[in-house]
């Protein structure tokens, strides 16, 4: 199983010695991958509750960087590392736009992008962008496509529901052929069975495993009916660790608990067949030395054990 860790996009570390200091030292300690997220708002009271166990959103996400500028960045001071979003999301920009972004930075990183794309939870950052919040299934599928005829043809034109492309030759192409793998964060039913249906991969969050390979059984079986290879889909897990000085009861796992909990969680994912899972550790109360630190305790459990 891969190992990744997330870039402090986030909070009073998103700042370029921050991003530095994180993706040379999780590259120099042999992580596999980074990750970013996105955010355009972080209002007082957002018009959703957050998708978490209170329901507040994290006060960090009021200092945000832009991904794939920040991806950028990774790109340029690390060789090995893939580099993904969890997640993107990609609906507020025009495909066209987006297709353009993702082609550029796979090819300046010579093919180490991985595309986590998401729909969001809050109504209030779509507004923001003037991109209408209902629809956002569709204008998912229309943008699949735009990316996928934009990396496989030389020549290309689109004419949709929702967006008109006018004939035009293309010739940047992305490192990786056809195009970077596309992941998608996603847990109601259509959602996964899109993944199947015409996906790279899935990009859950931690969870009790048997609900995780729940979820997946349904991709795969999707995947069968629309003639594809389940084998050839990946699963990237996020945890976003919650830590606790002593051990959590069972039932608490994986949403709050020590490190070594963790990483038992983790040994137990691998175990399970999960391809990669990439952890966070920024919306814990800790300094960035701290979490570097976590950070390497965390890769050090799971690889030793």
């Amino acid at each position: 199983m891969r190992l990744g860790l997330a870039l402090p996009t986030f909070g009073p570390d998103a700042r370029p010695d921050g991003l530095l200091h994180v993706c040379r030292t999780a590259e120099d300690m042999g992580y596999d991958s980074l990750w970013t997220g996105d955010r355009v708002l972080a209002p007082h009271t957002p018009g959703a509750p957050y998708p978490s166990a209170d329901g507040e959103m994290p006060r960090v996400y009021e200092n945000h960087m832009d991904p794939l500028v920040a991806l950028t960045f990774a790109a340029s001071h690390t060789t090995r590392v893939r580099l993904g979003t969890s997640t993107l999301n990609g609906l507020w920009l025009p495909p066209i736009m987006l297709a353009r972004s993702l082609t550029t930075l796979d090819l300046l990183s010579q093919g180490r992008l991985v595309v986590g794309l998401g729909l969001g939870w809050m109504p209030d950052e779509y507004t923001a962008v003037s991109v209408a919040w209902k629809g956002r299934g569709a204008r998912l599928d229309e943008t699949l496509d735009v990316l996928e005829e934009y990396w496989a043809h030389d020549v290309f034109s689109h004419e949709g529901e929702l967006f008109t492309i006018p004939e035009t030759v293309v010739g940047l192409k992305p490192h990786q052929r056809p195009g970077p793998p596309v992941l998608l964060a996603a847990f109601t039913p259509g959602g996964l069975r899109r993944i199947g249906r015409r996906l790279g991969g899935w990009l859950p969050v931690a969870m009790p495993l048997p609900q995780l390979l729940a979820l997946w059984d349904v991709i795969q079986k999707a995947a069968v009916e629309a003639d594809r290879d389940p084998a050839a889909l990946r699963m990237a897990l996020r945890v976003n660790p919650t830590l606790t000085d002593t051990r959590t009861d069972s039932d608490q796992m994986p949403r709050a608990g020590t490190l070594a909990q963790y990483i038992d969680y983790a040994r137990a994912a691998a175990e399970a067949g999960v391809h990669e899972l990439f952890v966070d550790f920024g919306q814990t109360p800790a300094t960035l030395a701290e979490r570097v630190d976590l950070a390497g305790r965390f890769l050090e459990g799971v690889r030793l054990g």
